[in-house]
């Protein structure tokens, strides 16, 4: 199973889209196998949602992500958790333990990224 988990260097981000980089988790039953950093290569519509599942991505987690990202995660058969926070590793292993649910957040206004989240 790989996780990826979009962040601001080793820590969660609130807004999938305007991350800097994606902490990718490999992970086999519970644990954390391999672990890698992958920058963004930039936000536009549609995108992200397929170069991470282009990647064998499985799970994606962020603090917050617009409509448009979770309909084309969903699309692919990726599950979308969000609401997460703290460091990149917590989050994904607390996914792994069954203790990180998602919150459902949704940004819907692009021009306000910075208030997603919350």
């Amino acid at each position: 199973m790989k996780i990826a988990v979009a962040s601001e260097g080793k820590n969660v981000t609130q807004h999938f889209g305007h991350c800097k980089n994606f902490n990718i988790f490999e992970a086999e039953g519970t644990g954390i196998i391999k672990e890698e950093s992958v920058s963004n290569p930039g936000h536009r519509p549609g995108f992200l949602p397929n170069f991470l599942g282009d990647m064998g991505v499985n799970v994606i987690i962020s603090g917050g992500m617009g409509g448009g990202a979770i309909e084309i995660f969903n699309e692919r058969g990726i599950e979308v958790i969000t609401g997460a926070s703290g460091t990149a590793l917590s989050a994904a292993e607390s996914y792994l333990k069954g203790a990180l649910k998602s919150t459902g957040s949704v940004c819907h206004e692009h021009q306000h990224h910075d208030e997603c989240g919350g």
